[in-house]
């Protein structure tokens, strides 16, 4: 009958053991309390039947006739979780037998000690607060001076008031192994302590569970810090000291352009992405702050103005040669000159008059002159060729030289009354090129000439 109780036991034992995890982040416990001893249940029977019914849990709740029960911490247990929801155990209690099933006694030393598992439910039931557990194990007790081996089971309920204090009852079966010896129940009650979880920056994570071990933080965030309370952990947050949004990284976009405040070099401003954040009201591609006229559209090489064309010809003074004079496009903004111009030069040019044979332009050409420098300067990027003629009378050579040389004289003049000196070039043609008959002198006065004319 032993071994088949024995066996029995053990099989309901264990088909309630699943493998699900108990609180681990303190691994060690200690139960301290009282605990009663009660053989008239275990169904203990002798020869006359005088211990018991013979019936197991027959008058199980009846403490007051049945049970024995010393007034005083009596029980202790140290425990060591071992992992998937079970912890080692070992225990020992005493008491003093006044009753010994249905038979009186005379206040028998009791003392037992085991060792054995337990298994507990609080994680697979989702509990904060109860927590049943089912424990097995072997022990030895000694009942006067007899004894004797027991297999136990035990069946009992933690009331945690917090994670390492709870209320602890529990009833065990300690079955016999030899005929000769008793069966017993024992049922305790006491406090359990838990401890041996660590917690080193006391924010109420363990170490264990903590990704943040060393750093105050949450439970909801594993022990992580969110300083700024935008629900992203710091060190997962671009800015940890200023709310944020979880598409930034946990950084603020304080103008809701889509661009994050740390990257917005504008941002207090709505602007382009493309832009860093900062407006371009013009829409040149420059932003505000860098852009010297933001109310008008221009290019990034003149500050984000536009380039001006002072005398509205159609060139922008940049490219304008002449950007204080109308001209056209083809003649980079200066004006052209036309063939009424190239002949009102000549006009002037033919009245410089020299002296017979001679260079000198002669003094009353001032006012041809100064003609001509007023024309020049109205076309300041036309260049010029000084042309010097004579007619038929002297050699050939002679009248080549002389050309030469009172063309190079209108230049020099030129030149020094304020025209840019590599706009003009000048060449003598001698006889070579005669406008009128060198026959008559009205003709050979007209080969005596100087001519200005538009170098090609």
């Amino acid at each position: 009958m032993k071994l088949n109780k024995l066996l029995l036991l053990l099989a309901l034992t264990l088909s309630v053991v699943s493998t699900q995890a108990q609180d681990e982040n303190n691994p060690w416990a200690i139960v301290i309390g009282t605990n009663a001893v009660d053989f008239y249940a275990a169904g203990n029977d002798d020869v006359s039947g005088v211990i018991g019914s013979g019936e197991v849990f027959d008058k199980y709740f009846n403490a007051k006739d049945y049970w024995n029960f010393v007034p005083s911490v009596s029980y202790i247990e140290v425990k060591r979780y071992v992992g998937d929801g079970f912890s080692a155990k070992i225990n020992g209690s005493f008491n003093q037998i006044d009753q010994l099933g249905s038979v009186s006694a005379d206040d028998l030393g009791f003392y037992n000690l085991g060792a054995g598992v337990d298994y507990n439910f609080k994680t697979i039931l989702k509990a904060q607060v109860i927590d049943p557990f089912l424990g097995v194990g072997a022990g030895y007790y000694w009942l006067d001076s007899n004894g004797g081996a027991t297999f136990d089971t035990d069946l009992g309920v933690n009331f945690w008031f917090n994670d390492n204090v709870a209320f602890t009852i529990k009833s065990s079966f300690r079955t016999a192994f030899e005929n000769d010896t008793y069966d017993y129940f024992q049922h305790s009650a006491g406090l359990t302590l838990s401890y041996g979880g660590t917690d080193t920056d006391g924010d109420g994570v363990y170490d264990k569970n903590d990704k943040c071990p060393n750093t105050p933080g949450l439970a909801e965030f594993n022990g992580c810090p969110d300083s700024d309370g935008d629900g992203i952990i710091d060190n997962e947050d671009e800015c940890p000291d200023t709310a944020g949004l979880l598409e930034f990284n946990g950084c603020p976009d304080t103008d809701g352009d889509g661009v994050a405040d740390p990257k917005d070099e504008c941002p207090n401003e709505a602007g382009t992405k493309a832009l860093n954040g900062c407006p371009d009201a013009d829409n040149d591609g420059i932003a505000n702050k860098d852009d010297s006229c933001p109310s008008q559209a221009g290019p990034k090489a003149n500050d984000g103005c536009p380039y001006p064309d002072s005398d509205s010809d159609g060139v922008l003074d940049k490219d304008d040669m002449c950007p204080d004079m109308a001209g056209t496009v083809v003649n980079n903004g200066c004006p052209e000159v036309t063939e009424d111009v190239q002949r009102e030069l000549n006009e002037y040019a033919k009245t410089i008059n020299f002296g017979t044979g001679k260079t000198s332009i002669s003094e009353d050409s001032g006012d041809a002159l100064e003609a001509i420098i007023a024309i020049l300067e109205r076309y300041p990027n036309a260049k010029f060729t000084i042309e010097g003629h004579t007619d038929e009378v002297g050699s050939a050579e002679n009248n080549m030289r002389l050309s030469e040389a009172r063309a190079l004289s209108v230049k020099s003049f030129l030149v020094e009354n304020g025209v840019d000196e590599f706009r003009l070039s000048s060449a003598g043609y001698g006889e070579t090129k005669p406008v009128a008959s060198n026959n008559t002198s009205s003709g050979r006065a007209k080969n005596r000439r100087v001519e200005i004319n538009l170098k090609k």
